[in-house]
């Protein structure tokens, strides 16, 4: 993170000590557009980064979205999380280190949506992801994978690949629509492919506290899912949404923001959840 504004996140949160961790790769998933997901792997892995916390953040949606918020071209980029999965590239040779202390990318190309029939006929196709960042987990205290809004192969192979996964729900109307066929594909995948994956939390999206229908999905959110549901609610805020803009996390645009504050509390709560702050 840039120097000024780690100092302030650093000076005005509490103090965090870290423990000797292994690298957890946490997958932010939901079939539906437009619920944060881009929004939370550029923030979330900001903060992680601001905390001192080596942060990959890993595009899988071929429209490239959190390439772009963290200050690349997608049309610029030469090789990407596609090269990983289509043409097995190692995957350091993939990896590019952001403007921002601690946070590096794997960035994503418009070439991934054809990655899907490409690995129809391949063996263990579903395994790609997982055999890519497996020989840089340790590396980094935290890999975010920023999935596409689908549940196709490659959100397949994001969720194979990852110890957790992040559920972004929307403070709006039809906020659990979709929720049940995502959980239903979590259950596959932990019954098939991978039967370590957790589910990290449901993490509300987009809240506006004018609103009686927000609050009311915060009600039926938490009564439905109630321990697995995060604390900490993301604000509709003007910080988050104009930053990406700028090729810049909230955390970089305005330190101050409830945006990014948000999102600084978020990082702390998994690091309480996963035992590793203090």
């Amino acid at each position: 993170m840039q120097r000024q504004n780690r100092a302030y996140l650093l000076n005005s949160s509490c103090s965090i000590e870290k423990n000797n961790i292994m690298g957890k790769i946490i997958a932010i998933a939901n079939q539906k557009g437009g619920v944060g997901k881009t929004t939370t792997a550029i923030n979330l892995g900001a903060s992680l980064a601001a905390l001192e916390y080596k942060t990959l953040v890993v595009d899988a949606d071929p429209q490239a979205n959190s390439t772009s918020g963290l200050g690349m071209n997608p049309k610029e980029v030469r090789k990407s999380i596609y090269d990983c999965m289509i043409n097995q590239t190692n995957v350091k040779e993939v990896i590019v280190p952001s403007s921002f202390d601690y946070l590096d990318i794997i960035p994503s190309h418009i070439d991934l949506v054809g990655a899907e029939i490409e690995m129809i006929n391949i063996k263990n196709r579903e395994e790609r992801m997982r055999e890519a960042l497996g020989t840089v987990k340790n590396e980094y205290d935290f890999i975010l994978v920023d999935c596409s809004p689908s549940l196709g192969l490659v959100t397949v192979n994001a969720l194979t690949a990852s110890d957790s996964v992040i559920v972004p729900v929307q403070c709006e109307y039809f906020a659990l629509e979709g929720l049940g066929k995502l959980l239903n594909t979590i259950k596959i995948i932990q019954s098939r492919l991978n039967t370590e994956l957790e589910i990290e939390g449901i993490l509300l999206t987009m809240y506006d506290a004018r609103l009686r229908l927000a609050n009311q999905v915060v009600e039926e959110v938490n009564t439905h899912f109630k321990d697995l549901v995060f604390k900490t609610i993301i604000p509709r805020n003007i910080r988050l949404s104009e930053s990406p803009s700028f090729g810049l996390p909230a955390i970089a645009h305005d330190a101050e923001s409830k945006g990014t504050q948000s999102y600084l509390n978020l990082a702390q709560e998994i690091l309480d959840k996963n035992g590793i702050a203090k």
